[in-house]
């Protein structure tokens, strides 16, 4: 696959992680692999604990010139210096966060498997907006955003798109030509080698 035809690649974190630790993990991977941008992905609502990850991982991201968008939380966003927010809850908040964000940071939002949510997203201004899962899963409503969606989105609309949950190589393969972003994340953190997993998934991309 020519080079100019490869979707880049979006880094998700895991939903936990040790910020002492974890970002040596990540410096690995981004020496090892071109990254496009990372989303800070931790479940919980300790402020302190997402605050000192987010300025863990910003430090490691940007001296390697890679943007930051976190999940759903705004003021963290602004207040530590991150590149963005991603949201979790399709078009609704798009607006809002733009507002509150300005037209510089990166505003991007999950639609699921919802052509119609997507479009909403977009035309509110979102950056890009993601679809998934696209592999099997038995999280959420387990629909299944199928190569289709992508197809379309990719041929009417000009917002980039990402695909995540549940890649696979197979998967990686079907997908790359009808999206511009893969969404990277638990399908590598579980590994030993994070960065040798990540490449192993990638391989199809040549």
């Amino acid at each position: 696959m020519a080079a100019d035809d490869r979707p880049q690649i979006y880094l998700i974190t895991p939903a936990d992680f040790d910020p002492d630790t974890f970002p040596d993990t990540l410096a690995r991977v981004l020496d090892t692999s071109e990254i496009a941008c990372i989303r800070l992905a931790l479940a919980g609502t300790d402020e302190y604990h997402i605050g000192r990850a987010a300025d863990a991982l910003r430090a490691v991201a940007h001296e390697r010139d890679v943007a930051v968008v976190i999940e759903s939380h705004l003021k963290l966003a602004e207040r530590h210096g991150l590149d963005g927010v991603h949201l979790t809850d399709g078009a609704r908040n798009v607006r809002a966060a733009r507002k509150e964000l300005g037209a510089d940071a990166i505003v991007g939002a999950f639609c699921g498997a919802s052509r119609h949510e997507g479009m909403n997203a977009g035309e509110a201004g979102a950056d890009y907006v993601a679809f998934g899962p696209v592999g099997d899963t038995a999280l959420g409503l387990g629909q299944r955003s199928d190569r289709d969606l992508f197809a379309w989105w990719s041929e009417m609309i000009e917002v980039p798109v990402v695909a995540e949950g549940g890649l696979t190589a197979d998967i990686v393969a079907h997908l790359a030509p009808v999206t511009d972003f893969l969404g990277v994340g638990a399908e590598i953190w579980s590994a030993a080698d994070p960065s040798a997993a990540l490449k192993a998934l990638l391989k199809p991309l040549g």
